[in-house]
């Protein structure tokens, strides 16, 4: 069972205030994984704290899912994300949608367990095969497994940051 590390203060506090000038999570405490995590690798943290809603944030460029709740990192995963012609999109977005037995309507009813809608164009977290050599159709794909624990701890309106590089100092 992966523990709670606290990262030098010194190293975060910085990063924290800048954040929560942008409207970003704030972050005291990630997890200590102990490894890299590979395709189809996650972690969670189930002794985390339950207060207050999930903030997600996607890494595109390190192919990462991280989940907060109250500044502390409660769950990492590998994730396959869509190809250069077919991009997962960079923003914030809500959780629009949530269906545990979703089957897509545009890509030959292929199933989309756990999906957490994002945009009404069709981009959504769900679970999938996580392979390295994978891509989707624009949407994050997580493990079917991660996905089932992130559908049950993430609300309808929880807000996802999909970006590029997120805290490089404390994941680099």
């Amino acid at each position: 069972m992966p523990r709670l590390a606290l990262l030098l203060l010194a190293l975060l506090a910085p990063l924290d205030a800048a954040a929560q000038a942008r409207g970003l999570p704030a972050v005291h405490t990630i997890l200590d994984v102990g490894r890299p995590l590979g395709p189809g690798d996650y972690v969670w943290e189930e002794e985390a704290p339950g207060a207050g809603p999930a903030r997600i944030v996607v890494d595109l460029a390190k192919r990462r899912l991280y989940v907060y709740r109250a500044g502390v990192e409660i769950a990492r995963s590998y994730i396959v994300i869509g190809p250069p012609e077919q991009p997962t999109p960079t923003g914030r977005f809500p959780i629009l949608q949530k269906d545990a037995d979703h089957y897509s309507s545009t890509y030959d009813n292929a199933p989309m367990p756990y999906m957490l809608r994002l945009t009404w164009g069709g981009v959504a977290i769900h679970g999938s095969p996580v392979e390295e050599d994978w891509v989707t159709h624009g949407c994050i794909g997580v493990p079917t497994a991660f996905a089932r624990i992130l559908f049950r701890n993430a609300r309808r309106g929880d807000e996802v940051i999909v970006t590029r590089h997120w805290l490089p100092a404390a994941y680099d």
